[in-house]
């Protein structure tokens, strides 16, 4: 989707600070961070939120989560973190293209 900022991160478009990338998925920084370590994890096919995931998206969604910690872990929350996923208006979702956010303070 041309018009979806994380697809423009995808494709390389707008630069981003990479933390993590592989075939299906893409982590970084978030430009407005709410934590110490605030990261953003999307795939890299556009979905538009959690609320469009068909059972079709079952691998990917478990992917997305098993990367998570791996991904806290390798930026200094290998002690912990927080995860969030805000999901459509009423969910405080700003930007329409799923993301996880994975929030914490370094030990």
């Amino acid at each position: 989707m041309s018009d979806c900022i994380f697809c423009q991160i995808v494709s390389k478009h707008i630069p981003a600070q990479v933390v993590y990338e592989d075939e299906a998925l893409l982590a970084f920084k978030d430009i407005r961070p709410a934590a110490p370590v605030h990261l953003l994890l999307i795939p890299k096919q556009h979905m538009a939120s959690l609320a469009d995931a068909q059972a079709t998206d079952e691998a990917l969604l478990g992917k997305m989560l098993l990367a998570v910690p791996k991904i806290a872990a390798e930026n200094g929350l290998a002690h912990g973190f927080k995860t969030q996923i805000n999901t459509g208006v009423g969910g405080g979702q700003e930007v329409f293209h799923l993301h996880i956010h994975i929030l914490g303070q370094p030990a």
